[in-house]
């Protein structure tokens, strides 16, 4: 009979332990984040504001190992057009990357539902009046 007994009691503190231990946010990622829930491989393109002129049309090709190529067309001058290939890395939330590209260009976007949002430099939302013009749009495949 003590043998059942204490049995039982071991049994009933693992179990117990077992629910607190499972409770306890031990570093796991949530899985409702931009990468795990959003089919963002794919062409997004949009046109963004330039200083000196119509604008820049962009078009951003994410790729499902990490890598991306980015075009920079300028509406006005079209000679000073670059491209530019290359890796990126998502941030520990899962919602933004950062490319690895040139200091002076963005490399800051949020991914979103069908949409890729350019940061400023330092990785903000950009606010203001001109903020929808930094939106760039998946193409549909």
């Amino acid at each position: 009979m003590k043998r059942k007994v204490v049995i039982f009691v071991l049994m009933a503190v693992l179990v117990t332990l077992g629910f607190v231990s499972c409770s306890k946010n031990r570093g796991l990622i949530d899985i409702h984040n931009s990468r795990l829930t959003l089919d963002w491989t794919g062409v997004y393109k949009g046109t963004i504001p330039s200083a000196s002129g119509s604008g820049i049309d962009v078009t951003m090709k994410l790729n499902i190992d990490d890598t991306y190529e980015l075009t920079y067309k300028y509406i006005d001058n079209p000679e000073n057009s670059f491209t530019s290939k290359g890796k990126f890395e998502w941030d520990d939330t899962w919602e933004f990357i950062k490319l690895d590209i040139a200091p002076d260009t963005p490399s800051h976007y949020k991914v979103a539902e069908n949409k890729l949002i350019q940061l400023d430099m330092e990785g903000n939302l950009i606010t203001g009046d001109l903020a929808d013009y930094y939106v760039l749009l998946k193409e549909a495949e």
